[in-house]
C-alpha cells in the first residue's frame, strides 16, 4: 500500500512539474548552450578600426620591387589588396619575387589584382623575358557568339594570371557599346547588344571564377554611352533610370542574378537619377538605394581608380574616400594616398557621417570572399609553362 501511495505521489509531482515547466517556459539549467562565434566575426572583433578600414583599400605602387616606401605603407595601412600595373611586370623571376614580397607583409591574405581584359588592356604583355598569350578584344570575342569559346578565353586569362599568384581580375567589362564616339570603352565591350554583352560577360566571368580568379564586373551603371574619358574628366549620362534599364543596366542585372561577387562603380554622372552631377562612385542614391536596395546586389562594391581625373579634379583628397564609403562603397581602389584615405574614412566616422557598423559589414564581406575564394590557393603559383602554352594558343585560335 505504501509503495502504491509513493508511486502516486511521484506521478502527481511529475504532472504538476510538467505543467509548471510549460507555463513558465523554464529552461533545463543543466544544459548550457554556447552560441558559436563566427570565425570572421571573431577576427573583426579583434581588429582595430584602422585595420578594418585598411581591408577596404586596394593600393598601387608603380615600381618593380618592394622598397622601404611600399613596405612601410603596407605595414602601416595594412591594405586589403594590391593592384598590379605594367611597371610591376618586368622579368618572370623579378615579378614573382615582387608579388611574394607583397604577400609576405600581410597577415590577412590580400587581393592581388590586375586589369587583364584583353585587347589594349593587358598588363601581362609587359612581361619582358617570357611570351604570354595575347588575348583578343572582347568585342571580337563577342562577335564570335560562341559561349564555349568565351568561357575558355576566361580560363586562359585565369591560368596565366595564376602563374603569378594573382587572384582578382578587374574584368569583364560589361558596358554596352552604344556610342560610336566612345573612346574609353570601345572594343573593350562585348558588343552593342545588351543580351549578347550579358551572356558573353557572364560566361567570361565564369571562366575566370571556375579557374581560381575573382571576376569584377564593370563599370556600373554603364560606361558604354559616354564620350568623355573618366581618366581625365567626368562623363555625364543623360538617361533616365527607365532608359538605362532597357539597355545599359541589363548586363549588370543579369550578373547580379548569377551571384556576382564584385561590381565596380564607374566615375560617371547620371543626373536624371541623382538630381545632380555627382559621380556614381560617390552617390548614395546610385550605390545604396539603387544597386544594393532596389537591384538587391549583395556582393562587394568597388570604386574605379580614385586617382582618376573625374574624381580628383572635383573633390579634395581628404574627402574622397570618406564620401565613397558614406555612399555605400566596400572597396576603395587606388587612392592617391592610402594613409590620407584611411584618415578620411576615420574622420567621416568621427563626424557621424559613417556608422562603424557599416565598416564591419563591408569588412565581413571582404573577409568572407577571401576565405571562400583565395585562401586555399593563396600561395599556389601555376607553372610558367602555362604562359602562351600550345593549349592556350589552340583555344584562342579556334
Amino acid at each position: 500500500m505504501k509503495k502504491i501511495i509513493l508511486l502516486l505521489i511521484i506521478i502527481v509531482i511529475g504532472v504538476v512539474g510538467y505543467f509548471y515547466y510549460e507555463k513558465n517556459d523554464i529552461k533545463d539549467i543543466t544544459v548550457t548552450k554556447v552560441k558559436k562565434v563566427d570565425k570572421i566575426d571573431s577576427m573583426i572583433n579583434n581588429m582595430s578600426l584602422d585595420e578594418k578600414i585598411g581591408q577596404m583599400i586596394i593600393i598601387a605602387y608603380r615600381n618593380d620591387e618592394v622598397d622601404n616606401t611600399l613596405e612601410n605603407s603596407i605595414k602601416e595601412v595594412k591594405p586589403g589588396g594590391f593592384i598590379l600595373f605594367s611597371e610591376n611586370f618586368t622579368t618572370y623571376d623579378k615579378t614573382i619575387k615582387f608579388i611574394k614580397d607583397i604577400k609576405s607583409l600581410s597577415k590577412i591574405p590580400m587581393f592581388i589584382s590586375v586589369d587583364q581584359e584583353g585587347g589594349n588592356v593587358q598588363r601581362l604583355l609587359y612581361l619582358q623575358d617570357k611570351e604570354v598569350s595575347n588575348i583578343p578584344y572582347m568585342y571580337d570575342v563577342g562577335s564570335k557568339n560562341d559561349l564555349e569559346y568565351t568561357y575558355n578565353v576566361g580560363r586562359v586569362i585565369a591560368e596565366e594570371l595564376r602563374v603569378f599568384g594573382i587572384n582578382m581580375d578587374f574584368a569583364p567589362c560589361i558596358d554596352v557599346y552604344s556610342n560610336v564616339n566612345n573612346t574609353v570603352i570601345g572594343k573593350r565591350s562585348f558588343g552593342k547588344n545588351a543580351e549578347i554583352v550579358s551572356k558573353q560577360g557572364i560566361k567570361l566571368a565564369n571562366g575566370l571564377r571556375d579557374n581560381g580568379i575573382i571576376p569584377v564586373y564593370k563599370h556600373f551603371p554603364g560606361h558604354g554611352n559616354t564620350s568623355v574619358d573618366s581618366h581625365f574628366d567626368l562623363p555625364i549620362v543623360n538617361k533616365s533610370k527607365e532608359e538605362l534599364m532597357k539597355l545599359d543596366l541589363i548586363p549588370f542585372i543579369n550578373a547580379i542574378k548569377e551571384d556576382a561577387s564584385v561590381i565596380m562603380i564607374g566615375h560617371l554622372a547620371v543626373p536624371k537619377i541623382t538630381g545632380n552631377n555627382e559621380p556614381a562612385s560617390l552617390s548614395k542614391k546610385l550605390i545604396t538605394y539603387f544597386l544594393k536596395d532596389e537591384l538587391e546586389f549583395k556582393g562587394l562594391v568597388t570604386t574605379d581608380s580614385l586617382e582618376m581625373g573625374a574624381i580628383t579634379n572635383r573633390y579634395k583628397e581628404e574627402d574622397i574616400c570618406g564620401m565613397a564609403v558614406e555612399s555605400g562603397v566596400d572597396i576603395l581602389l587606388m587612392p592617391t594616398s592610402s594613409r590620407t584615405c584611411l584618415n578620411s574614412v576615420k574622420t567621416y566616422i568621427k563626424n557621424g557621417k559613417i556608422n562603424e557598423t557599416d565598416i564591419n559589414n563591408s569588412v565581413k564581406k571582404i573577409l568572407k570572399l577571401k576565405e571562400n575564394k583565395i585562401k586555399k590557393d593563396y600561395d599556389e603559383y601555376l607553372s610558367i609553362d602555362y604562359l602562351n602554352s600550345k593549349e592556350h594558343q589552340k583555344i584562342l585560335n579556334k
